[in-house]
């Protein structure tokens, strides 16, 4: 990774060919406004200082656009650089005029391995800015909330918008993680029936990716939420801490989900090597058995086999049949021995 303190210069990491496109909706208790644009300048109009205005950019290929949106909001280089790095770790940070929250967001359904969505998230006095790479509506719910008033969340500010955003980042986990949990329950169900043997090593190693994956997206924010909501900081209002709490508290869930998978896959991996060890052993049992079986009879055709010029039992005339029923009944013999033992 190139050290980004010796250039100015602007570098999406991403893949992502999504055109930079800005959504705002503009809004306070007397109504919603929304617009659209390409640029900075097609929805400024929009923009109203006063009220809270959610801006979400979507596509961060354009780092000309995205520059220039930063640069309007007095946001720094460095977080201009950490918006556009997509393997950027999550965090949160405060400074002087707004808040920055870098996140990592679900992907996929339930039953779906874990994908995860790079997205930024700026709180100003008056504004909330949500970067994403794709264009997906994440936060349609968010959306959908404002235009309906839900909670009254047009009468409240933008630490509470902000909150609002990071309970749907967290939820999602919490949800995944049950979901999860869900499955590695069917997992152990099957490896502890005659029906383990078509459960694969690469189904939980599938499970342990999605684990390392929402653990490297959670624990960055355990100690974080916390200290943003706690602090003096001036864009955190007393009224919004108990929502902030709220996040708190669904983060610290969804940790401990989390740190649940890895107990539970623990014990899983356990339990597959165990019966992986139980069928070798049964495995090995019924040749140790089979093989018992034929060690007598080895032993009388390898009498039998010599050929020696006196041997007694070369001028029987029942010799063969007498040495195939002596060697059934031997074979008969061990094998009831065995069964009566509850060796097979």
């Amino acid at each position: 990774m190139a050290n980004n303190l010796l250039s100015e210069r602007l570098v999406y990491t991403g893949k992502s060919p999504v055109k930079t496109h800005l959504h705002i909706c503009t809004y306070d208790k007397d109504g919603v406004t929304c617009g659209e644009g390409r640029q900075w300048q097609d929805v400024a109009e929009t923009y109203t200082p006063g009220k809270t205005n959610f801006i979400q950019v979507r596509g961060l290929s354009d780092t000309a656009v995205v520059s220039d949106i930063c640069d309007h909001f007095g946001i720094g280089l460095l977080i201009q650089q950490d918006i556009l790095n997509v393997n950027h770790a999550a965090k949160i940070e405060q400074h002087d005029n707004y808040n920055f929250v870098v996140a990592k967001l679900l992907a996929g359904g339930d039953g779906d391995e874990v994908g995860l969505h790079h997205a930024c998230l700026v709180q100003g006095a008056d504004y909330v800015l949500v970067f994403t790479e794709d264009d997906e509506d994440l936060f349609g719910d968010v959306a959908k909330a404002i235009d309906d008033n839900a909670f009254r969340i047009r009468q409240r500010q933008t630490d509470y918008l902000l909150s609002v955003l990071m309970n749907s980042v967290v939820t999602a986990y919490v949800a995944k993680a049950e979901d999860i949990k869900d499955r590695l329950d069917d997992v152990e169900e099957r490896l502890l029936t005659l029906a383990g043997s078509d459960v694969d090593i690469s189904e939980l190693q599938a499970y342990r990716r999605d684990y390392l994956q929402m653990k490297k997206a959670l624990q960055p924010l355990s100690g974080q939420v916390s200290r943003l909501s706690s602090s003096e900081n001036p864009l955190i209002h007393k009224s919004s801490r108990p929502f902030w709490n709220d996040v708190g508290d669904h983060l610290a869930l969804a940790t401990q989900l989390v740190e649940n998978i890895h107990e539970t896959l623990a014990s899983l991996v356990d339990l597959y090597i165990s019966n992986n060890d139980l069928r070798m052993n049964n495995i090995m049992k019924r040749l140790t058995i089979v093989s018992t079986i034929f060690i007598p009879l080895t032993f009388l055709a390898g009498i039998w086999g010599m050929n020696f010029t006196a041997m007694p039992e070369l001028d029987w005339r029942y010799g063969y049949l007498m040495a195939w029923s002596a060697m059934i009944v031997i074979g008969v013999a061990i094998y009831i021995f065995f069964k009566r033992k509850g060796w097979y």
